[in-house]
């Protein structure tokens, strides 16, 4: 199969990754479920070909470099069909590829049951709010609902630092400078701290990697810009002790008191099978309170998950909630809620098991 077509089947299909790998099909992930699209399975100069013709898309980037060392990232596009974010790799002798497809229109919040909940924590014009979750989660098609939402209602001037673009954000209302790392900066310190001095409103950080990163973004978040980032952590506690640990000893103290100010919001999420075989996201909300904030600078972290288990009225809901809305819509089963829960024997005695 030419590399045009395996990129226009990929994109019919709504596939969000592509693999070329020898001694295995040609294989998409769709719905997070692995796909083989032929029965073939690919051989070393047929992996070599594909790459090859993906190299000849891009340009003028050569396939040399990557051929020396073993490794390349890069990404290119194709009118009318869409963008692509390419990982290319040794494997085995062999040359292999994952090519991530990048999205050109925002999805509907609506229709990939992310709640307005969820969708308006944006409304908030300053501070850090996080979205977390394991990798390949959704986190990424949640901000960029978010991103789409202020860019409709706000006249904002948003910058997004990402690895790799995911979606294209058109201008509407807000103006959308969007940066890919490694492609238009450096890295993630270079770039948030570049965006800093180019009147931002909303700053959109891909991931926070480390303390510097971390440490760059609570500050910007303090001088009254609204930052949104990810951790790959599994629910608010856990996320905010993860912030404070990866701070040096003697650092801690400082940021658990910039945190209590600066910290706006939490929203983990994770992907649960529904009845109709798709993925759906269920959500665990946290908004900082008083009592939140309060617990936060006194290190009472371990006491947060009970706040948000009983301050539904507040716009918090905690995972376990959100499954069992989920299963009272007919969305998921009762099998599926348990699994995934945070707290399986209080989901029981709540499903009457």
């Amino acid at each position: 199969m030419e590399v045009l077509e395996i990129l226009k089947k990929a994109v019919e299909m709504k596939a969000s990754d592509i693999f070329i790998v020898a001694g295995l099909p040609l294989t998409f992930k769709v719905q997070g479920v692995i796909e083989h699209v032929d029965s073939k399975a690919l051989m070393p100069p047929e992996t070599s070909e594909i790459i090859d013709g993906i190299y000849s898309l891009t340009n003028g980037r050569s396939i040399d470099g990557f051929l020396a060392s073993g490794d390349d990232d890069f990404s290119f596009a194709v009118r009318g069909i869409s963008r692509f974010r390419v990982n290319t790799y040794k494997q085995r002798g062999s040359l292999a590829a994952v090519i991530r497809v990048i999205t050109f229109d925002i999805p509907s919040a609506e229709a990939l049951h992310i709640p307005g909940k969820v969708i308006h924590m944006a409304d908030f014009t300053n501070g850090l709010i996080l979205v977390t979750g394991p990798a390949g989660c959704g986190k990424s098609t949640t901000l960029a609902c978010m991103i789409d939402y202020i860019n409709r209602t706000r006249e904002n001037h948003i910058i997004t630092l990402e690895d790799p673009l995911e979606y294209l954000h058109r201008h509407h209302k807000s103006i959308v400078s969007q940066r890919e790392i490694y492609t238009d900066t450096e890295s993630y310190v270079t770039a948030l701290k570049a965006s800093l001095r180019q009147s931002p409103d909303v700053i959109l950080l891909g991931e926070m990697r480390d303390y510097e990163t971390m440490d760059i973004a609570m500050t910007a978040a303090e001088t009254g810009h609204l930052i949104i980032s990810t951790l790959h952590t599994l629910g608010a506690a856990n996320s905010i002790g993860r912030i404070i640990d990866v701070f040096p000893a003697n650092q801690q103290r400082q940021v658990v008191i910039q945190l209590a100010l600066v910290l706006r919001a939490v929203i983990s999420q994770q992907l649960v099978p529904s009845i109709d075989g798709t993925l759906i996201p269920a959500f665990e909300v946290m908004t900082v309170n008083p009592a939140i904030s309060t617990m936060i600078r006194d290190n009472k972290i371990h006491q947060i998950d009970g706040v948000i288990a009983t301050s539904a009225s507040e716009d918090m809901i905690s995972m376990d909630q959100s499954l069992l809305n989920l299963y009272a819509k007919g969305l998921i089963t009762k099998d599926v809620a348990l699994e995934h829960s945070y707290n399986t024997e209080a989901l029981k005695r709540k499903l009457k098991i």
